[in-house]
């Protein structure tokens, strides 16, 4: 196996609660990601979280997800590494320094703080389907995300 410290690691961000279209293109973002190799990163719950993670599950992928509360036992039933934290939304600024590129789908107000974590440290943001903010490039679909994440990632 490819050392995992050299992997690259994308952030998939996003609603707890999106419509169908939306939990389609993250399930698509994860399974894309898995195939090229790297690792899933997110915050380990529902909604875009766990359909990012069950696509690079499904596509034989490894997922980290970091958790909000105090048990691993809360993370969706595809993340592989469960990171408890008991933070809260500040876990959502572990979930982007531990990603070399951010993709966000749908998402409300914890997804926007996301974002903006990843542009005050300099991360690439991509984004499908969600807020229209300086500094985020938008993908029209799931293979366009995922091209323009990676885009520049040594891995």
């Amino acid at each position: 196996m490819k050392d995992l410290r050299k992997r690259i690691r994308i952030a998939v961000i996003g609603g707890s609660r999106p419509g169908r279209q939306a939990m389609d293109a993250a399930f698509e973002v994860g399974r894309l990601i898995a195939r090229a190799g790297a690792v899933v990163v997110c915050g380990g719950l529902g909604g875009v979280m766990e359909a990012a993670s069950r696509g690079a599950r499904e596509e034989g992928g490894l997922v980290v997800g970091i958790l909000p509360g105090a048990s691993p036992a809360d993370a969706n039933p595809w993340v592989d590494v469960p990171v408890a934290t008991g933070l809260g939304y500040t876990r959502n600024a572990l979930v982007v320094m531990n990603a070399d590129a951010v993709i966000a789908v749908d998402g409300e107000y914890g997804t926007l703080s996301e974002i903006a974590y990843g542009k005050i440290h300099g991360k690439k943001v991509v984004g499908l389907g969600t807020w229209e903010v300086k500094g985020v490039e938008p993908a029209a679909s799931p293979g366009e995300a995922v091209r323009r994440a990676l885009e520049g990632l040594a891995g």
